[in-house]
């Protein structure tokens, strides 16, 4: 495998892409080719929409990650008997209250998302398998812990394509740089084009997406010079998928200079919105601009969008700490959840929060928690879940997962057949065998399913 300008090609027969792919900074960077191991025939682009293995539920998926591990203790999973336990065990640092009309309980410091807990499917049997962030981070992204695999985001768009003709499929907003870094949204060995596009949400967007030294008129004579040539170079080797790929992603590029800079200007929107949101308010600021960002993308079309807010490892001072990051995105996610609503937009969208793994029931350090892998909490909205219903429940401390167990590779199967794929069925060739999200394992929890 070779790398050229953040370009991937494989082997020699891909060599020229080289050639082609120089000069264009960030536009090279989904200039890729485009196999496809389900049968279609024929060019076509390779983020086009292809038909799901059954009916979905979901149209797209806004993942909004809390990179830490947040306590479930002292968020979603309500533990009565730990607040009289006493010893070393630490408890719930916050009073929790039922909420809707389904009485989910959850903690005071989630007011706002509390109004929509008739929304929440929270999963409180949450297993992973290794209680180390750099691992689990990984697998929580990729499914796998030990090995370069490709990305959930990345998988769905190669399932699936998109709706969006000038976006990406895939977008990551803010993501972490540590921690396994793009490779969390990488594509490994699918074709690259489905990788995540990195997004900021400083204000910068897409960095280097205005030339720089050319005029618009200027720089869109080279690109046609280019895929001029290209096209003269497929016209003497037709159903060539690498170059196909290629002339497809610079049309994307280009679009993409004019679609990404209008769909990422928050500037017009009302004051109504902006107060939804707590774009105004220092706290909620970042996260809330995200939730919006997100919200103008699900709009478009793009397939999978992910959000990250950071600063969840609570090893000391839970209570100050994880108050502090609750309130940086309580009124965004709400707002999230009522402006999807209020667009007919929320029973197509599949809204998923949570962290790489929970908290530890036993006081870590002074008022902390350590991490928790064996059982914790993440939660589900929108797309064709059930409302207002736990699934799943750890034991009376909140150690250990006891009902409706749920692997990392269970969360990945449910997921995909909510957008209508069958985790089994998605698969890409590579290295002499079929590879798949969900490995060898994973199982649809279907009594989720609204």
């Amino acid at each position: 495998m070779q790398t050229c300008r953040n370009v991937t090609v494989y082997g020699n027969r891909r060599d020229f892409l080289r050639h082609t792919a120089v000069g264009f900074g960030w536009l090279a960077l989904t200039a890729l080719h485009a196999d496809w191991s389900r049968g279609e025939s024929g060019p076509r682009s390779p983020l086009a929409p292809r038909p799901p293995h059954h009916p979905a539920r979901a149209k797209r998926a806004i993942f909004l990650f809390m990179s830490g591990g947040p306590s479930h203790l002292d968020t979603f999973d309500w533990k009565p008997a730990l607040a009289k336990a006493g010893g070393r065990l630490l408890p719930p640092q916050f009073a929790f209250k039922p909420a809707g009309q389904s009485g989910l309980m959850i903690a005071e410091v989630f007011p706002h998302l509390a109004r929509h807990a008739d929304k929440l499917c929270l999963l409180h049997g949450m297993t992973t398998n290794n209680p180390g962030h750099q691992q689990a981070v990984v697998a929580l992204h990729t499914g796998s812990e030990t090995f370069v695999r490709p990305s959930m985001g990345a998988w769905i768009v190669y399932g699936l394509g998109t709706l969006a003709e000038d976006l990406p499929g895939f977008v990551t907003i803010d993501p972490i740089s540590d921690l396994g870094g793009a490779q969390n949204y990488g594509s490994a060995f699918l074709p690259a084009t489905f990788q995540g596009t990195r997004l900021s949400s400083g204000g910068r967007g897409v960095p280097n997406i205005a030339a720089r030294h050319l005029s618009a008129a200027d720089q869109r004579r080279q690109i046609d010079f280019i895929q001029r040539a290209n096209r003269r170079l497929l016209a003497s080797d037709p159903g060539h998928s690498e170059l196909e790929g290629l002339i497809e992603s610079y049309e994307l590029a280009s679009k993409m200079q004019t679609s990404i800079p209008q769909t990422l200007d928050l500037s017009q929107e009302p004051k109504r919105i902006r107060d939804l949101y707590g774009l105004d308010d220092s706290r909620t600021q970042q996260f809330g601009t995200q939730c919006l960002m997100a919200r103008r993308l699900a709009e478009k079309g793009v397939r999978f969008i992910q959000l990250t807010s950071t600063g969840w490892d609570h090893h000391n001072q839970i209570r100050r700490a994880l108050a502090d990051r609750a309130a940086a995105i309580d009124r965004p996610i709400a707002g999230l959840l009522t402006d999807l609503q209020e667009r007919g937009l929320l029973d197509e969208t599949l809204v998923i929060w949570g962290g790489e793994f929970g908290r530890g029931a036993y006081e870590d350090n002074p008022g902390g928690r350590g991490h928790a892998n064996k059982g914790f909490t993440m939660w589900l909205a929108g797309g064709g879940v059930r409302g207002g219903f736990r699934y799943g429940a750890t034991d009376e401390w909140g150690i250990h997962a006891v009902e409706g167990r749920m692997s990392i590779a269970d969360l990945h199967a449910t997921i995909l057949y909510l957008l209508g794929l069958d985790h089994r069925r998605l698969t890409f060739r590579f290295a002499g065998r079929d590879f798949r999200l969900t490995d060898t394992s994973g199982q649809v929890a279907t009594a989720i399913l609204a």
